[in-house]
C-alpha cells in the first residue's frame, strides 16, 4: 500500500512536469517542436499548479480524515492562500484564480465557486490524494474530493474530481485497467458530461489502430470540444487522461507520454494519467530517471507549498504508516505535522502559526525518495 501511494503522488509530478511544456500546444506542433515527447524536454523540469495543489489538499486530508468539512477547506484556503500578500499567483488556472477573488470579497463556500470557471480540472488535478486515503473505497473517495471541491467548483468540475479520486482508489488496491474506469464511472452521474466523455475515451482507446498516432487522434477526437479556446474542461481533460490510461493497458510510461502528446491541458491529462498507472503499479513502475528528476516543489504557484516534497505527502496518507505520537509537541514530528495542528493538541487547528508556519516556509527536511514517517497529529482515518 505504502508503495502504491508513493507511486501516485509521485506519478502524478512526473506526469505533471512531462506534460508542461506540452501544455495548450497542439499535436501538430508537439510534433514540430520535439518529434514525439518521449522524456523531459526541459533542462530544468518542475511542476505546475497541479502538484502543489495536490499537496495542498494532501496536507488538509492528512489532518482531516474522513471528518474533513466544508469549513476546514475554506478555512484552510483563506490560511494558507487568499489572506496572504503573495502577489499574483503564477501558474494558478482560472477557477483558483476565480474562486480566490470570492474568497477576498468575503464570500463563503459554496457560493466561493460561482465563477465562470466552476467545470474546470482544477479538482481533478488535486483529486489523486483523495484516492490514496481512501484506498479500496472509491465511494469515499468520491466523498471527500467533492466536500474539497466545494470551495471552488460545481456540477462537472465536481463530477472531474469524484472520478480521477474514485479511480485512484480502485487502483491502489490493485484493480485492473477496466475496474479503475468502472469505480471512475461508478461515482459520476451516468447522464453527465464528465462520464459521457470518459466512455467515449475510453471506447476509442480500446480499438485497434495501425500506430501510436492513430490511436492518439482517435481519442482526441471523441472528446475535444474542437475550436474551443480553453483547454482545461474537466470533462474534456479527464476524458484524455482516462483513455490514455486505457490506451496504455495502464503501463505507466506509455499512459503518461500518451497524454503529452496529446496536447491539450498536457500537465493536468499526464498528471491524472500518472496518479492512476502509479497507484496500480506502484513506484517501482515509473522510470528511476523521471523520479529522480522531481524535488520538492518550488511555490511557483502556492509560496506556502514550497519545499514540500509529494512522497512527504505519500508517507502521510498512507494507511500503514508507522505509529505517530498523540501530541503535536513531541519530539520526532517533523514541522509540517505541527503546522497542520496549529499548535493545539484539541483536535481543531487554531490555523495560527506553530515555529515556521506556512505563511513563513522555510526549508523542509523531506527530500526527493524519502517519506515523512508520521502521520499529522489527530487524523482521522
Amino acid at each position: 500500500m505504502a508503495d502504491r501511494a508513493r507511486g501516485a503522488l509521485l506519478g502524478l509530478a512526473v506526469g505533471d512536469a512531462l506534460g508542461a511544456p506540452a501544455e495548450n500546444i497542439r499535436p501538430s506542433e508537439i510534433r514540430r517542436r520535439w518529434g514525439r515527447i518521449t522524456g523531459f524536454v526541459s533542462d530544468d523540469p518542475a511542476g505546475t499548479d497541479d502538484t502543489e495543489y495536490a499537496i495542498f489538499s494532501g496536507l488538509l486530508l492528512a489532518r482531516h480524515g474522513s471528518a474533513l468539512t466544508v469549513s476546514h477547506v475554506e478555512r484552510a484556503w483563506h490560511h494558507w492562500i487568499a489572506d496572504l500578500d503573495e502577489g499574483p499567483f503564477r501558474g494558478a488556472g482560472f477557477s483558483e484564480r476565480g474562486t480566490l477573488e470570492n474568497l477576498r470579497r468575503g464570500l463563503a463556500a459554496p457560493i466561493s465557486a460561482q465563477h465562470r470557471h466552476a467545470w474546470s480540472d482544477g479538482l481533478a488535478m488535486r483529486a489523486a490524494p483523495f484516492g490514496v486515503f481512501a484506498a479500496g473505497r472509491p465511494a469515499e473517495a468520491a466523498r471527500l474530493v467533492a466536500v474539497d471541491g466545494t470551495i471552488s467548483h460545481d456540477g462537472e468540475g465536481i463530477y472531474g474530481g469524484q472520478a480521477v479520486a474514485a479511480g485512484v482508489a480502485a487502483a491502489m488496491v490493485g484493480a485492473g485497467p477496466a475496474s479503475v474506469v468502472a469505480a471512475a464511472l461508478s461515482a459520476v452521474p451516468m447522464d453527465s458530461w464528465t462520464a459521457r466523455s470518459l466512455r467515449r475515451a475510453v471506447t476509442a482507446a480500446r480499438r485497434s489502430y495501425p500506430d501510436r498516432l492513430t490511436a492518439e487522434r482517435a481519442v482526441r477526437s471523441a472528446v475535444v470540444i474542437g475550436g474551443y479556446p480553453w483547454t482545461d474542461l474537466a470533462p474534456e481533460a479527464v476524458g484524455l487522461a482516462f483513455g490514455a490510461f486505457a490506451a496504455a493497458g495502464g503501463d505507466f510510461r506509455t499512459a503518461v507520454l500518451t497524454a503529452v502528446n496529446m496536447g491539450r491541458d498536457a500537465d493536468t491529462t499526464a498528471a491524472v494519467a500518472g496518479a492512476l498507472a502509479g497507484a496500480l503499479h506502484g513506484a517501482s513502475a515509473i522510470p528511476a530517471d523521471w523520479a529522480a528528476a522531481i524535488g520538492p516543489v518550488r511555490g511557483s504557484c502556492l509560496p506556502s507549498m514550497r519545499g514540500y516534497h509529494v512522497l512527504d505527502i505519500a508517507g502521510l496518507l498512507t494507511p500503514d504508516a508507522p505509529d505517530t505520537p498523540d501530541t503535536p509537541d513531541a519530539p520526532g514530528v517533523p514541522e509540517e505535522a505541527r503546522a497542520l495542528s496549529g499548535g493545539d493538541p484539541s483536535g481543531e487547528p487554531s490555523w495560527e502559526p506553530a515555529g515556521t508556519s506556512f505563511a513563513e516556509p522555510g526549508p523542509r527536511t523531506g527530500a526527493a525518495g524519502t517519506t515523512v514517517p508520521v502521520t499529522a497529529p489527530g487524523t482521522a482515518r
